[in-house]
Formats: structure tokens, C-alpha cells, sequence
């Protein structure tokens, strides 16, 4: 096992298929919830500067285009339209597209957990990359089908991880030690940690006005 810690140099966010049409299929996750991990993710990418690649299908089948959250956060980042299904390594203009990062680490995260994600995180497996599958960023149609997908990429030798650990450990990165963008983070997508810190410096002024 890898124990490079994962940094923006070093590490490719890939966001596969968060079609809007697939949204209210989900059961494994609460979906406001999910929206707010997905974007976070992208946030994550964004902020720190990692490598980035976005794709979907067809937007013109049913399934449609990504999320309008998610397209707020990635602005113009192009989105690669794929045609072949499940694995998104089958499609060449993806595979050139993580090439291009030059990075060798790869957070996967997408819908469904057990249809493109498990099979794109495979086939990177088969590439030769050092895939991880981002938990909570991810969904299926039932909470079943989401943890044996997430069971099987582990006993290929995935790492499982959520969003906000990864925020935490790109944080590491020296570069990045002064910078607020965990705290920007938290503020936008973490609320009950932001009001569990604000309680603690509420206490903290008002135990210092009673000295």
C-alpha cells in the first residue's frame, strides 16, 4: 500500500455521471445531503488546485445533464460527453483526459456506485492507477447495492474515503497551511460542525467577560 499522502499534485478528483436524472433514483443517501458531499467534492478540487475531470453521458438521453449545483462550482471545466457505458475508461477521450493530470491518484466519486463507478474504479485498477473511491460522494439506488459496490472496490485494493477528510489532508499540504479554504469549506458544507465551533467560542468570550 501507497502511504504518499494524497495532495493536490499527486491526486485527480474524477466526478462520474451526476445526471440529474438519476438524482431522485437514489436511495442509498439523503439527497440534499449527497448534492451538498458532491459539491464539496468539486469545491475540494477547485480550491486546492488538484487535477479535475468531469464526465457524463449523453446529456440528450433521459438521464440528462449534471447537476446544476455541480456546474455552478466547475464553471467552464469542460465535461466529457461519453457514449460507452459503465466504464469510463472505455471512452478515449476520458482516459486521455486523466493522462493529461499527469497525477497517478485518482478520487472517484458518482452515481451509481455499483454500475460506472465500480466499473470506472476497476478499470483505472487495470490502467494502473491508484484509485479511491469517495464514499459519501457516491450513490445507488439502494443502500445495499452502495456497500457491496464499496466492499468490492476494497477487496480489489480501493481505498474508501469521504470528501472531507480529503479536504483535510490537502490541507497538509505546506502550501496550503495558512490557507482558509477547510474553514470556507466547513462554513458551506459542514453546518453542524460550523455551529459546534461557534458554540465553543461563544463559551470561550463569555467565560472570558466573567473572569
Amino acid at each position: 500500500m501507497d502511504f504518499e499522502p494524497l495532495s493536490p499534485h499527486n491526486t485527480t478528483v474524477v466526478l462520474v455521471d451526476y445526471a440529474v436524472g438519476f438524482a431522485n433514483l437514489l436511495r442509498s443517501h439523503e439527497l440534499r445531503e449527497h448534492i451538498a458531499n458532491v459539491v464539496g467534492l468539486a469545491q475540494v478540487a477547485k480550491l486546492y488546485g488538484s487535477g479535475l475531470v468531469v464526465t457524463n453521458g449523453e446529456a440528450s438521453k433521459p438521464s440528462g445533464p449534471l447537476y446544476p449545483e455541480l456546474l455552478e462550482v466547475i464553471g467552464d471545466h469542460p465535461v466529457i460527453e461519453r457514449s460507452t457505458a459503465f466504464n469510463s475508461f472505455l471512452d478515449p477521450a476520458f482516459a486521455e483526459a486523466v493522462r493529461a493530470t499527469g497525477r497517478r491518484k485518482l478520487l472517484v466519486g458518482g452515481i451509481a456506485t455499483d454500475g460506472c463507478v465500480l466499473q470506472t474504479v476497476l478499470g483505472a485498477l487495470r490502467e494502473g492507477y491508484e484509485p479511491y473511491v469517495v464514499v459519501d460522494a457516491t450513490a445507488s439506488l439502494s443502500r445495499e447495492a452502495h456497500d457491496a459496490a464499496v466492499q468490492r472496490m476494497a477487496m480489489a485494493g480501493v481505498v474508501p474515503v469521504t470528501w472531507w477528510s480529503v479536504a483535510a489532508e490537502f490541507q497538509l499540504d505546506p502550501r496550503f497551511a495558512d490557507a482558509p479554504y477547510r474553514t470556507q469549506l466547513m462554513t458551506a458544507y459542514q453546518p453542524a460542525m460550523t455551529m459546534a465551533g461557534r458554540t465553543f467560542f461563544a463559551g470561550v468570550n463569555q467565560g472570558s467577560r466573567n473572569r
